[in-house]
């Protein structure tokens, strides 16, 4: 059942109004009625006509609240007395929670969570886009703990292990993350304990000095096998073996661990070179009855539950009889391509990166899926060659970063004169921008679905369809 918080979304506000209004001052308190939800899922409250972001405050609430930063568009304040609960709100069930910069929404019921993000996506789709457009639905988790198939913990001075504080490398001790699973938890558990027996240090950032990192782990839903890598700013010598069987025992599930030398300044988790210091450099999982071999760096949905609910969707929107020729940009290591091969006639992926693109044909021919190829080229590149065959893509599929699609790709697109456009987005408001500039290249949005495939935070996945007007 979805809840109504009969509230929109406030983003920002028209600066040149700014100065009539009236004048807040840190430090300030105020009471106050939160009317709306911000874009990360903050309370926002109006006092004097100015707009105030309240983190934790839930639309419907009274607060007493105090300023705590005035900005020129915007003030911030922190709740300091609750006057009256939201029937939403429910007592959160993490000791870190609001400390460890992971989620934002577990104060409220997931009911309310799913409304706020729906909310979220159609006022982008008419604030940013001016769309009519609306998602209809959102598509929420069933379980909506321990559902990320990666973990990557922080090592702190202790050692601990856990998360940054929100805006800081300030490593936030959390002994089970609800979000992650219980095999990650042990294996970060482990190597803490095995740097506190033989007296290693954690990295500090800012000197330079320790040695251990991060540790980055990956758990198959389905088949079962978990990878382990120990990222490190060197290697550990003569307690390389009993590293490895430190870990093996507290996780008898691994079927690999690695170890990643990172020694760049700054907080990339993986880079450099990778070493297997015991089982397989890979592992497998599945996804859509598809089997994936799965690398450290190698791009795989981090929720493959609502993975798939987001690629059933795809996959109608693209191809709904079944038929003709579908283009995937962005391809990646061909996670789209191959589940939408088994309900297309045709699928050609395209991705930039090359060794992405081996990974994609190694999926493919593991999966025995004839009926894919893959072109190592960007959009442009793809168009061109596709146009040099006489060869024409019914629909195409884009699933682009977070910061969206340049004009160049989009350009590359409509080019291509699709009937179809399926526009897959991890932020609504970069989607919004780019749906009307579709538009103005003769594209109509037809009909929007969301996922939610981070259940907690703010986040939300969003499909959408485009058709060709003249179509």
């Amino acid at each position: 059942m979805r809840c109504c918080l009969n509230a929109k979304i406030i983003w920002s506000m028209d600066t040149n109004v700014v100065k009539h209004m009236e004048q807040l001052i840190k430090n300030q308190l105020h009471t106050a009625d939160i009317e709306t939800w911000s874009s990360d899922g903050s309370g926002v409250c109006r006092i004097g006509g100015r707009a105030v972001f309240v983190k934790g405050a839930i639309p419907g609430e009274r607060w007493v609240i105090r300023i705590v930063r005035v900005g020129a568009s915007a003030v911030w304040a922190r709740g300091m007395e609750l006057l009256s609960p939201s029937p939403h709100r429910i007592e959160p069930d993490c000791p870190v929670y609001g400390r460890c910069g992971g989620c934002a929404l577990r104060h409220v019921d997931y009911a309310a969570e799913l409304e706020f993000k729906i909310q979220r996506v159609n006022d982008c789709y008419q604030r940013i886009g001016g769309l009519s457009l609306r998602a209809g639905e959102i598509l929420g988790a069933d379980e909506p703990d321990g559902y990320r198939n990666k973990a990557i913990y922080a090592i702190g001075s202790g050692p601990c292990c856990g998360f940054f504080r929100p805006r800081s490398h300030d490593v936030i001790p959390v002994e089970r993350c609800r979000i992650q699973t219980e095999g990650s938890a042990r294996a970060a558990r482990a190597l803490c304990d095995f740097m506190r027996a033989h007296n290693i240090s954690a990295y500090d950032e800012g000197s330079g000095r320790g040695l251990v990192r991060h540790i980055f782990t990956r758990n198959g839903l389905r088949s079962g096998e978990m990878q382990i890598t120990v990222v490190a700013a060197g290697g550990f010598g003569a307690l390389t073996s009993p590293l490895v069987d430190a870990l093996r025992c507290a996780v008898p599930e691994a079927t690999g661990i690695l170890l990643n030398v990172n020694k760049t300044r700054g907080n990339t988790v993986l880079s450099g070179s990778f070493y297997t210091l015991w089982g397989s450099p890979v592992m497998h999982d599945t996804l859509c009855g598809l089997e994936f071999e799965l690398s450290p760096l190698s791009f795989y949905q981090i929720n493959p539950l609502q993975a798939e609910k987001l690629y059933a969707k795809a996959l109608e929107f693209a191809a709904p009889d079944g038929k003709g020729l579908v283009l995937d940009l962005y391809c990646g290591a061909g996670t789209i391509s191959l589940c939408l091969a088994k309900g297309v006639e045709r699928v050609i992926g395209a991705e930039i990166v090359p060794e992405a693109v081996e990974n994609a044909r190694r999926n493919a021919a593991r999966n025995g899926i004839e009926n894919v190829e893959f072109l190592c080229a960007d959009a442009g590149q793809a168009a061109a060659k596709l146009a040099a065959r006489g060869a024409a893509p019914d629909a195409v599929v884009l699933d682009p970063p977070r910061k969206g699609l340049n004009r160049q790709t989009i350009d590359a697109v409509c080019a291509m004169s699709p009937h179809r456009i399926v526009y897959v987005s991890c932020d609504p408001a970069t989607q919004a921008r780019d749906l009307s500039l579709f538009v103005q290249q003769g594209y109509a949005p037809q009909e929007a679905v969301c996922v939610d495939m981070f259940p907690r935070s703010w986040h939300v996945e969003t499909v959408c369809l485009m058709s060709r007007k003249d179509k």
